[in-house]
């Protein structure tokens, strides 16, 4: 079997991921497929890649060299179609391609765009990570991604990025059933939850270490399940767990959202772009227009932050500035 550009992807999610489990899932694959996909990929090399352990995967000598000479082809062949992608696409007119982790605030966020950028094509990809989304920015394939960074789980960030700062800390939430003791309340404490199954979905750049930090903190140990969050929305319904949510998330009619007390678990927001527009329109506007893009953002999220109840009272308890900003 030849190595193909397909393979050295298998190679860099697994090594990114740190297991298999992870890695399949980030591939949208299963998980024996990606497992005969190394296995093959190790046979025709004639030595393995990866340590097998218990707790993941982590590379040998020998994969580490191999991972060293894939990132930079992989990242080449990224640029190379992004670069043939623009040439083609260059009569149609200014572009802008937006990335983002899930947010309340994006719809707002490209109303005001359309309105302020009329004739320019924009385009959203949401991905669940942050750091793959910084990737296909610096590769090319996005202008701008507006992206989460878990508190103490810093985001991998490739050079020649521009970085504006939207929440320094944003709380996170906690949803839970509406009949939960603790909905009662109007700030919850982490040990009134110590009894709960908790649920995190691990596709999240530093969800899952993020929480497992707090908890430790706490000294609570429960017990976790791994999910996407349109799984956990049902389970949270019924009582089987609870699951931290962004504040302007807006709860289901048999659902609560609440702050944490002392709000132990938070991001940051942060916005990254590639300099300047390029010559075939694609790319975040320049100068004083850039800063309007971020301008939108910034109302955006507002408005969605303020529309949420919980969050407001939040922000009002906070005195924050964004009760006081212009609306738009």
């Amino acid at each position: 079997m030849e190595l193909e550009v397909r393979h050295l992807r298998v190679l860099c999610a697994i090594a990114e991921s740190g297991s298999l489990h992870k890695a399949a899932r980030k591939l949208g694959m299963s998980q024996p497929s990606l497992t005969t996909q190394l296995r093959r990929i190790e046979n025709s090399l004639g030595a393995e890649l990866f340590i097998r352990e218990r707790t993941g995967c982590r590379p040998t000598p020998l994969g580490r060299s191999v991972l060293s000479r894939a990132r930079p082809l992989l990242s080449g062949m990224a640029a190379l179609v992004a670069e043939a992608r623009a040439a083609a696409d260059r009569a149609d007119g200014p572009r802008l391609r937006i990335g983002s982790t899930a947010s309340r605030a994006l719809a707002g966020w490209l109303r005001r765009l359309r309105r302020r950028l009329p004739g320019t094509d924009i385009t959203l990809h949401v991905d669940a990570s942050a750091n793959a989304l910084l990737r296909a920015t610096a590769a090319g394939r996005l202008d701008v991604a507006f992206v989460h960074e878990v508190e103490g789980c810093p985001l991998i960030v490739p050079d020649g990025l521009e970085r504006r700062v939207l929440v320094e800390r944003e709380p996170q939430f906690i949803s839970m059933a509406s009949d939960h003791p603790a909905a009662a309340c109007e700030v919850v404490e982490l040990a009134d939850l110590a009894g709960d199954r908790w649920m995190v979905d691990p596709t999240v750049d530093g969800e899952w270490d993020g929480l497992r930090r707090v908890l430790g903190e706490a000294g609570i140990d429960p017990p976790v399940l791994q999910g996407d969050y349109l799984t956990a929305a049902s389970l949270i319904a019924v009582g089987e767990a609870v699951a931290p949510c962004q504040p302007t998330a807006d709860p289901r009619d048999d659902t609560v959202i609440r702050p944490l007390r002392d709000d132990p678990l938070a991001v940051r927001l942060l916005l990254f772009s590639r300099p300047g527009a390029r010559e075939d329109g694609a790319g975040p506007p320049e100068g004083s227009a850039g800063a309007e893009v971020f301008a939108d953002l910034e109302a955006a999220y507002r408005e969605a932050a303020l529309r949420a109840v919980d969050y407001r009272q939040w922000l009002t308890r906070h005195k924050s500035p964004l009760l006081h900003a212009p609306a738009a």
